[in-house]
């Protein structure tokens, strides 16, 4: 033991040195203050956490910085139940030295002393197991404090200051000054390593001071031998190292509690993120026939017994090797390391299988559905984490983002299953094409239409040479290239590129193929947007019987046709026919979709808007605020689609004459806009202009 015992002031005081650096806990030491008021029983407040947080430090720390605010200050190292009785009765012995107190056991005399003193004290009972163990320890009354640390994360919640790793930079900077070094880029890669757990910090500035190593290879030894390096270089004030600092948590659960270590061993193979748990453990899918019978059978038994799955949580949040639990938990990283080198290494590829069965079990077969989508959010970091990124369940998964509209996350995806499908299956494979097809498309939808261009136009004579100049995913190249080149600001070379492919997939499909009939369609958009309204309107209206008579009346594509002759009606200047062309299509897309359909929401987004141009702006505006509840009730408050109502509501308030809740609405919208799809995306420029407009209007 390490401790100080010394008078200050006259005061009875023992306390492990104060730790010659802490970093990153100002916050936690101010909480752990403002939770130790004083009152007539004594306030407990327990820092519970996982092994090597820093507990202990800050429980010293917060001691030391104290001392003149209490008449006594204790501490107590917990571990050993019987060297704690000796410590009580050490205090003790300082506080009724007379023998007064007629009490045997130094426990009891000791509260009794306690009790009767009228200035505050402070105990600080270190490592205490669990809170049935403390609660003989804990001073019953009396002016006081008592500040616990336990990895028992059962302790009353009433009572509990939990604590987690340090912050990344604060992590670094511990680490630079434990190590004596200046090398902060690997002293952050390190310690994001080692998730920032100050144990294995200062375990690390250890090695590398004895060592004479840098960080730099220290952070190198850490990617090739980790197991290794974590056995070495523990720090002076610390007796064992990090891997020793669960190892009696692993051992006692391997023994009362083996479904606490199934449990453990499936969720230290994904990835140090949240974790489903019960949703990854609720599938029926059978595992693998190639998983190890006894993974299997340990795995099953948490899947077909749900007291076996609670039993298997309790015991790890007894020892806070988990997070608490909700409907995810978290799993710190060296745990997961530290727990996979403890698997037999007969069985070890069996629990990988398992844990990816069980992630890709958990993927939902439809991910266009809203439903779907936290699902899959909850997901990807484990599925990115240990699946096949050429395999049908991560595509699956990869495309949710995208019917979600969260663009970024799935240009993200979209980039990892790219550069793998290149490099496992070369860069001409098609799959690889198609995966990079994604990868433009979703690019263009997250804002950058002009990389989308270029990224087609880097794909297309690939898909020419390998599939040849006719095939369907060549002239869908086409497609693409020419749609995004009028996106990125050049409708007339849109049109141009649509033109010059029509009459290709007229000879290639026929003139009435649904691939031919879309070529058409952009065509007409195209012509549109290139400033001729008027021809747009009537390539549309050209469309549009071949379009019933091919697929029917009400088949998507044609109530598509339908909603584009109304659009281009409008803007080839007759807003009145297109508001009316939009409410007659309203019901029959209700009919076929449904009311919450995103199409059905499109056209009565444009029936509203067209009510507005035709110059009705108090009806648009009410149509659009019955629009946007259902907008974000069907696809979520931060869609696209969502975004663009309110934007809608916000222009047409104002048009409506209330300019000063059109700059207020705008105003609500922007940060949502920039943080949805950035700053530079032209829906957010567009917000902004409207803002700086309402803003005016709102100040003449």
């Amino acid at each position: 033991m390490f401790y100080q015992q010394r008078r200050v002031a006259g005061h009875p005081v023992r306390l492990d040195p104060r730790p010659a650096r802490i970093a990153g806990r100002e916050e936690l030491l101010n909480q752990i203050a403002d939770r130790l008021t004083v009152g007539s029983q004594p306030v407990v407040v327990a820092l519970s956490a996982l092994g090597g947080v820093g507990k202990t430090t800050a429980a010293v720390e917060f001691a030391h910085r104290h001392l003149d605010r209490y008449e006594v200050v204790w501490m107590f190292h917990a571990e050993d139940p019987t060297a704690l009785v000796q410590q009580f009765h050490d205090l003790t012995q300082l506080l009724d030295p007379a023998d007064l107190l007629d009490q045997s056991d130094p426990v009891t005399r000791l509260h009794a002393a306690l009790a009767g003193r009228d200035r505050p004290w402070l105990l600080v009972l270190d490592n205490i197991r669990d809170y049935a163990m403390a609660r003989r320890w804990l001073p019953p009354r009396g002016n006081g404090h008592v500040l616990v640390t336990t990895q028992d994360g059962h302790w009353p919640a009433e009572q509990t200051v939990p604590i987690g790793p340090l912050s990344v930079e604060a992590a670094a900077g511990f680490l630079l000054s434990c190590a004596g070094e200046y090398d902060e880029e690997s002293a952050r890669k390190i310690a994001t390593e080692l998730g920032s757990l100050p144990l294995a910090l200062a375990q690390a500035g250890a090695y590398v001071q004895t060592t004479g190593r840098s960080l730099a290879e220290y952070l190198t030894l850490l990617h090739t031998n980790r197991m290794q390096l974590l056995r070495r270089g523990a720090p002076s004030s610390h007796q064992a190292p990090v891997t020793a600092t669960w190892s009696v948590a692993l051992t006692e659960l391997a023994d009362t509690s083996p479904d606490s270590i199934t449990l453990l061993r499936l969720l230290s193979h994904l990835a140090p993120e949240d974790i489903p748990h019960r949703l990854l453990l609720a599938t029926g899918t059978p595992l693998p026939p190639d998983v190890h019978p006894e993974v299997a059978h340990a795995t099953d038994r948490l899947r077909s017994d749900q007291f076996a799955l609670d039993d298997a949580v309790a015991g790890l949040r007894r020892h806070s090797l988990i997070g608490p639990p909700a409907e995810v938990v978290t799993v710190h990283r060296l745990v997961q390391h530290i727990t996979l080198e403890q698997i037999d290494p007969d069985q070890r590829q069996g629990w990988q299988t398992a844990a990816t069965a069980l992630v890709e079990a958990a993927i939902p077969a439809d991910t266009s559905r809203r439903e779907a989508w936290p699902i899959c959010a909850q997901l990807l970091p484990h599925a990115l984490a240990l699946l096949d990124p050429i395999g049908v369940p991560i595509w699956r998964l990869a495309r949710s983002f995208g019917h979600a509209g969260d663009y970024p996350t799935s240009v993200a995806v979209w980039s990892i299953l790219a550069e793998a499908h290149t490099t496992q299956l070369g860069p001409e494979h098609p799959d690889t094409l198609s995966a990079r097809h994604e990868l433009a498309s979703w690019t263009g939808d997250a804002g950058d239409a002009v990389a989308a261009r270029d990224l087609y136009a880097q794909l297309l004579p690939v898909r020419q040479r390998v599939s040849g100049v006719e095939h369907p995913d060549t002239l869908s190249a086409r497609a693409n290239l020419a749609y995004w080149t009028g996106e990125a600001g050049d409708a007339v070379a849109a049109r141009d590129l649509y033109a010059q492919l029509l009459p290709v997939q007229d000879r290639v499909s026929g003139v009435e193929h649904p691939d031919t009939l879309t070529a058409r369609a952009n065509l007409a958009y195209w012509t549109g947007k290139a400033g001729d309204a008027v021809a747009a309107r009537d390539l549309y209206a050209q469309l549009l019987p071949v379009r019933q008579r091919v697929s029917g009346a009400d088949h998507p594509d044609t109530l598509s046709a339908r909603a584009n002759l109304a659009y281009w009606t409008g803007k080839a200047g007759d807003v009145v026919a297109a508001r009316d062309l939009f409410a007659q299509l309203l019901p029959v897309q209700d009919r076929v979709s449904g009311v919450e359909h995103p199409d059905t929401l499109s056209i009565g987004d444009n029936l509203a808007y067209w009510t507005g141009k035709a110059g009705d702006a108090v009806t648009a505006r009410d149509l659009f605020g019955q629009l946007l509840p259902v907008r974000e009730r069907v696809l979520g408050a931060e869609h696209p689609n969502t975004l663009a109502t309110r934007a809608n509501l916000a222009y047409w308030t104002g048009m409506a004459g209330d300019a000063v809740a059109a700059r207020d609405l705008f105003g609500e919208l922007l940060p949502v806009r920039e943080r949805v799809s950035g700053a530079k995306h032209p829906d957010t420029l567009s917000t902004r202009a409207n803002f700086d407009y309402w803003r005016n209007q709102a100040d003449r």
